[in-house]
């Protein structure tokens, strides 16, 4: 059940793959990134949010968040690691390089495989790495509980190794198809590097601790999941807080402490803030008109959703609708994303 909620939520905040590069240092060697609202106008500049992501494909090498406190992370051949909120961060060969992020990297055309990068500081030791580095647009608004639930640095450091090798063959998959430069491998690679993500992501929530909160840990609560899911099967439906305790199977009493104890909100605003993504989904996908997508969503008039839609955007439907096209329009017209 988990995993349909979490195939669903993926869909409703349009998980896109985008350009990919093929990074091969010697040591001494760093590359560094700002922050990805900075970098997403190279690379993505018609999506609400970027994550930036890399794969060790042979190699060791040190990461760290800038903004961050927290010792440097060494990652070996294998390895995956994310960046979900955007952070500015460092790749070196060794801790406490840095250099200057230089953004004539994404002047070059990009070739159907991953894109060969001069690091702005590379040495000549014997040492060598090779990254695969990509990026993921997503939505952000009005809602995207998964974003919520990730850390500002994601580390899976033995995805060789992990689930029967299923990680492992999606990276040499990327590492291949990059290689190969085949007719087709810009849209193969975005693919990849969504299912790296998700790959990612699932084994971070199977490793979760038994204490841990969020929307990822609820999802390990039979009976929170199981009214998560209710929710998202049926936003329209007029769902009181006995009704969904029914379908959960416990009392309202148990279901509504789990569910704040879990997620930090009552389970009518986690539904409010869901239909809110689904609506934002069908405003910008679809030619409905509004007060039907009102009624798709739960709400009896076109003014009490265009009120609701507002507090979660600070935007009506209306304009958001044609801001989104808008957006759209530009990246036919731009596409440096491959989604």
């Amino acid at each position: 059940m988990a995993a349909d909620i979490l195939s669903e939520v993926l869909k409703e905040v349009h998980l896109s793959g985008a350009l990919f590069f093929d990074v091969e240092g010697c040591a001494p060697w760093v590359a560094e990134a700002p922050p990805s609202s900075e970098l997403k106008a190279l690379v993505m500049p018609h999506a609400q949010h970027m994550i930036n992501y890399h794969v060790v494909a042979n190699g060791v090498c040190w990461a760290r968040l800038l903004d961050s406190a927290d010792e440097p992370v060494r990652l070996t051949a294998g390895s995956v690691i994310v960046f979900p909120q955007g952070q500015p961060h460092v790749l070196s060969s060794e801790p406490g390089l840095r250099s200057p992020f230089d953004p004539a990297i994404f002047d070059a055309p990009q070739p159907e495989g991953l894109e060969p990068v001069m690091l702005s500081r590379n040495g000549d030791g014997p040492e060598t790495v090779r990254l695969i580095c990509g990026f993921l647009g997503c939505d952000v608004l009005p809602f995207n509980p998964l974003l919520d639930a990730l850390p500002g640095m994601l580390v899976i450091t033995d995805g060789y190794s992990e689930r029967g090798g299923w990680l492992a063959s999606l990276i040499r998959a990327a590492a291949a198809e990059g290689k190969e430069h085949r007719d087709g491998g810009r849209n193969v690679l975005s693919r990849l590097s969504e299912l790296i993500f998700i790959e990612a992501v699932r084994i971070y929530a199977e490793r979760l601790p038994p204490d841990a909160r969020g929307w990822l840990a609820a999802l390990r609560i039979p009976h929170v999941a199981r009214a998560i899911s209710l929710l998202h099967d049926a936003p329209a439906r007029a769902w009181t807080l006995s009704s969904l305790a029914r379908g959960s199977g416990v009392s309202r009493t148990v279901l509504a402490s789990t569910f704040r104890e879990a997620l930090g909100v009552p389970p009518m605003t986690y539904l409010t803030s869901w239909r809110m993504q689904v609506a934002a989904g069908l405003l910008s996908d679809t030619n409905s008109p509004v007060y039907t997508i009102a009624e798709a969503v739960g709400y009896e008039s076109e003014a009490s959703f265009s009120r609701a839609f507002r507090r979660a955007t600070g935007k009506s439907p209306g304009i958001w609708r044609s801001e989104r096209r808008k957006n759209a329009e530009g990246a036919e017209l731009h596409p440096r994303s491959t989604a």
